[in-house]
């Protein structure tokens, strides 16, 4: 059960990473600046996945130091801000958009 788990968050690790930089790179060559506001937040939630994700390999590599658990705490909290911050850009962004369409 752990190594399927560990596999598992190896996969999820490797989605949100290509995820992250897909969406980076159509950010960045989006025209308008909502597209890039609605890219800039997707981008932002593989971001905090990805740092979730990297916590929890972590917790799982390396047990009991005080230094380890230190970097997954901080790890845990940015990738839960970047989640955080990329749902609620993602969802001004979206009522932007479909403010100005209607």
């Amino acid at each position: 059960m752990v190594i399927f788990l560990r596999y598992l968050l190896f996969a999820l690790l490797v989605v949100s990473c290509i995820g992250a930089a897909l969406y980076s790179s159509r950010s960045r060559r989006a025209k308008g600046a909502r597209e890039r506001g609605i890219y800039g937040a997707v981008m932002n939630i593989f971001m905090g996945i990805m740092l979730v994700v990297l916590a929890l390999i972590a917790m799982f590599m390396f047990r009991g130091s005080t230094v380890a658990v230190i970097i997954e705490a901080v790890f845990m909290v940015l990738g839960a801000f970047n989640i955080f911050a990329g749902i609620r850009n993602r969802s001004y962004f979206g009522r932007m958009k479909s403010n100005d369409a209607g």
